[in-house]
């Protein structure tokens, strides 16, 4: 059972959410916190396995408590919400230790399939953001160092079915989809991502988009 706290100052929002979550049978709410005071207490108190945690809070904003919650020791999960298409806010929680990202306009059915994806050890990362964050990094890089983008094509020892699931893992889809496009289980997918995090010498889904868009391993 995955036990989840959900962190929002908005009434209607904690209790959507809430009543989204209440069907799943592996997911149980133990708490629900108006802001990130509130949040760290109800932490301590149940321990969830992943954290719904709104970015905009009175009294202590979401990425505030995220910052204390990962000082605490309990390896929690925490998927920041927002409203707000804002790249700022998105590195700093991802820089805070943030393990997702979503907008509050997602799908219901995307919810509980998020959570998973954290709680399993991925990073989730809406594709419009993704794709927002990996232009404007090519676009600094093709400011910065402009024969760099037209430089020869390197592969990193990447077998076809990697560069696969990296050309999937870039266009912004998670396992979940990877695995359903490429007729593979979610844990071959895993198997595959951790291979290519570990020939591109990176640690996380955004940082293997970033370095697959710099080193043009991937079609744009």
């Amino acid at each position: 059972m995955i036990k989840v706290l959900i962190v929002d100052d908005q009434d209607l929002i904690r209790g959507s959410l809430r009543i989204v979550l209440k069907g799943e049978k592996d997911i149980d709410v133990v708490g629900l916190a108006s802001n990130g005071l509130e949040a760290i207490d109800l932490y301590k108190k149940h321990q969830p396995d992943v954290i719904l945690m709104d970015i905009h809070m009175p009294e202590m904003t979401g990425i505030e408590a995220l910052r204390h919650i990962k000082q605490l020791g309990h390896k929690s999960s925490v998927i920041m919400l927002t409203t707000f298409h804002d790249m700022d806010y998105v590195k700093e929680a991802l820089g805070a230790g943030a393990d997702g990202y979503l907008l509050k306009a997602m799908q219901p059915e995307d919810l509980a399939s998020s959570i998973r994806i954290v709680h399993s050890g991925g990073t989730l990362i809406p594709q419009e953001l993704a794709k927002q964050m990996v232009t404007e990094w090519t676009s600094g890089i093709s400011a910065s160092n402009p024969i760099k983008q037209k430089s020869e094509k390197h592969n990193y020892g990447l077998t076809q079915r990697e560069t696969d699931v990296l050309q999937l893992l870039v266009s912004g889809k998670d396992n979940r989809k990877i695995a359903r496009e490429l007729y593979l289980t979610e844990g071959t997918v895993k198997n595959y991502i951790s291979t290519i995090y570990s020939k591109l010498e990176v640690t996380d889904r955004v940082q293997a988009i970033l370095k697959a868009k710099e080193e043009n391993l991937v079609e744009s």
